[in-house]
């Protein structure tokens, strides 16, 4: 039986696509069974609506949205964030390297097409599908997204953090696969803390305790809000702590401080602040997102700056959380070997990529080859001389 044509629609602005529609695209799960967590809490509608109506993106800041809607018989059957980029900025898998050798060949790279969650660098898909239509949506929304570049005369395309199984989807239908790495906590079923550090190295455990004991002695207390127990003045302080690391680390920061108060609306109960006070004055914070399985490390900041503090508000509280909470792995953000110590490993992440120009795509292809082969190389070794004990002998304290 020939099945009816779907259509693919290109909107602007998430607020023309019902909440309820995107939703049973981006999160089915939670229609399913009891836990109203998304396993992807950054593809949902609240979240990138808050993105967007905080001003976070749009035309200003080099993120212009465009969603891609493909129907079938009028019901939304798949969907896809994607935005108009004239940098490369907030990516967390960049083409710098790209767009240097696309300018020097004389070649225009910017604008470029994004899928992708903006400045979030957490694996998950991209290719959001109903239930029941996920070989068809699938193919219709990468196809529809090649159709919007070239249609619009764009460099290239890149879908950034997607899964491995959309790799696969998008390299049968010509787009490049990537792979990088990151470091993400593994949880088999610690039963606490010191379950998980007894998985670790004589040297690595104690190097730990140290770390924690000297973080604690900061001279004030650490609160772990979610919730209802999130309040607005929370929000205050934390906007100062994100302000300072956005201006060391990016210029100026990528999101507004209208985001924060929208994520104090329709978002608290998804967030984990975990927050260091010192007499009566918040002085550092963490912000971590709680998914169905998985807690996502976002955002770090302080005003004042005591010894390991950033070990003890970002990894150990957090992994400290998801062990309580029975979460399957704590994902820390991108980039930082120096977490390897603190017990999170080497995993492998994914993108797709399509250059319009046959040459620069075949380029683009050459050196994907080789950079997989180190990257995959520099994980085996990470691997093996990882934080874990090796042998009995290094139970012993």
């Amino acid at each position: 039986m020939q099945q009816d044509a779907i259509e693919i629609q290109v909107v602007t602005s998430l607020s023309m696509v019902a909440q309820s529609d995107w939703d049973s695209c981006a999160c089915p799960e939670i229609d399913s069974g009891n836990d109203p967590r998304a396993l992807d809490p950054f593809t949902t509608h609240r979240f990138l609506w808050a993105l967007e109506s905080s001003g976070s993106v749009g035309e200003a800041t080099g993120w212009q949205p465009y969603f891609l809607l493909a129907f079938q018989n009028k019901i939304l059957i798949g969907c896809t964030p994607m935005y108009l980029k004239s940098h490369s900025q907030g990516e967390y898998i960049f083409d710098h390297s790209f767009a240097e050798a696309y300018h020097r060949a004389g070649g225009q790279y910017y604008p470029k097409l994004q899928i992708a969650v903006p400045f979030t660098p957490v694996t998950g898909r991209r290719f959001l599908l109903k239930p029941g239509y996920e070989v068809e949506a699938s193919q219709a929304l990468i196809k529809g997204a090649l159709q919007f570049a070239a249609n619009n005369k764009l460099s290239s395309l890149h879908a950034t953090f997607c899964t491995q199984k959309e790799a696969k989807a998008g390299e049968s239908l010509g787009l490049l696969s990537r792979t990088t790495q990151q470091f993400h906590w593994e949880n088999p079923g610690y039963e606490s803390f010191d379950g998980f550090l007894s998985a670790l190295s004589s040297r690595k455990r104690k190097n730990i305790r140290k770390e924690r004991a000297q973080a604690n002695q900061f001279g004030g207390e650490i609160e772990m809000l979610t919730g209802a127990q999130i309040e607005p003045h929370h929000w205050d302080a934390f906007w100062r702590f994100y302000q300072d690391t956005g201006a060391r680390k990016w210029g100026t920061p990528y999101l507004t401080r209208a985001f924060f108060d929208a994520a104090q609306d329709s978002l608290r109960d998804e967030i984990l602040l975990i927050m260091a006070k010192r007499d009566g004055l918040y002085v550092a914070g963490a912000m971590n997102f709680i998914g169905r399985d998985c807690l996502y490390g976002r955002y770090w900041g302080c005003i004042e700056d005591y010894p390991c503090l950033h070990f003890e508000l970002c990894y150990y509280r957090a992994i400290d959380f998801a062990i309580k909470h029975n979460l399957a792995r704590v994902e820390a953000g991108a980039q930082g070997a120096h977490k390897l110590a603190r017990g999170y490993i080497p995993a492998e992440t994914h993108s797709l990529h399509w250059a319009a120009d046959k040459g620069f795509h075949e380029a683009i292809a050459q050196y994907l080859i080789a950079e997989k082969k180190a990257v995959t190389e520099d994980i085996e070794i990470m691997t093996k001389f990882g934080p874990f004990r090796k042998t009995t002998a290094d139970i012993a304290e």
